[in-house]
This record gives structure tokens, C-alpha cells and sequence, in this order.
């Protein structure tokens, strides 16, 4: 069975007690269940990970990409936190993986919030971005990753 990486950057640890007005109130390990969950679901293995280090998110990425070389990996989920606004690295990471399919997800719409938030490093990198839909963001972004990379074939037979 192939994987899905769900993957989350700094502070998202802190989930259901960080400004739960912006958040919400579910933990990550909430979110962790309910993507494994909907993993099941649709017929894929979801690991989860979240560091509030870049260097071990850049590693993950990696070990990713090389997974996805040997067809293990259909692709990654990656709510980057804060580093979206900040990480030249995360782009290159993704970059260095391609063709590797990785959504962006955010909880909250960053484009409504601080300007400083508004620009991201790896959208320019992402095979899809999903943002503003709270929780269920890390859903409908593994969703748009099956639908978008296991279909695109039968859809083009039509």
C-alpha cells in the first residue's frame, strides 16, 4: 500500500491550545487520527510527522523523494507553519524531489491575515495549496492528491 506523508511544521504541536480563535480547538494528534483515518479510507497509509525543526522537515522531504523514486509514495501534505513565509529551503526541498507531489495546507487563510503572511516560499513549489478550510484542509488536500494523481489518466480517456 502507498503512502501519504501528512506533515507539519513549527508550533502545529501546539494545536487545540494556540489561539484556538484562529485553530480551533482539535490537537495535531486529533488531526493525525482523523487523516489516518480517512487514509484507510481511500485506500493509503498516512504517517504523520511534525517537527518544529526545518532541518528534520528538509529530511523528511527527502527520504520522501526517495521513497516516491522506489513507487512507495504517492505524495505529502505540508502545512510548513511559519517556515512558509521564511524557508528558501523547504522550496528547494520540494524542487529536489520533483516529480514528487506535495499540497500546501493551512489551517487559516493566510491571505486575510498579516501582510507578512501573504507571501509564501513554497507555493511556487506545490503541486496544489489548500488554505482556510480549517482541519478539514488536511482532507480535502489528500483528496485533491488522489484525485489529482492516481486519475489523471482515466480522466483524459474521456
Amino acid at each position: 500500500m502507498k503512502k501519504i506523508l501528512i506533515l507539519n511544521g513549527p508550533n502545529l504541536n501546539l494545536l487545540g491550545t494556540r489561539e484556538p480563535a484562529q485553530y480551533g480547538y482539535t490537537t495535531l494528534s486529533d488531526v493525525e487520527g482523523f487523516c489516518k483515518l480517512h487514509g484507510e479510507k481511500i485506500g493509503y497509509e498516512v504517517e504523520c510527522f511534525q517537527s518544529n525543526w526545518e532541518g528534520a522537515l528538509l529530511d523528511k522531504i527527502h527520504a520522501y523523494g526517495q521513497l516516491y523514486k522506489a513507487d512507495e509514495v504517492l505524495g505529502v501534505v505540508f502545512n510548513p507553519g511559519a517556515l512558509t513565509h521564511t524557508s528558501i529551503a523547504l522550496y528547494d526541498a520540494i524542487k529536489g524531489v520533483e516529480p514528487m507531489p506535495v499540497i500546501e495546507c493551512h489551517i487559516s487563510n493566510v491571505h486575510t491575515r498579516e501582510a507578512f503572511r501573504h507571501h509564501s516560499w513554497v507555493s511556487p513549489a506545490a503541486a496544489g495549496i489548500v488554505v482556510g478550510f480549517g482541519v478539514d484542509g488536511y482532507l480535502i488536500a489528500m483528496d485533491g492528491l488522489v484525485r489529482k494523481f492516481t486519475q489523471t489518466s482515466a480522466r483524459q480517456q474521456h
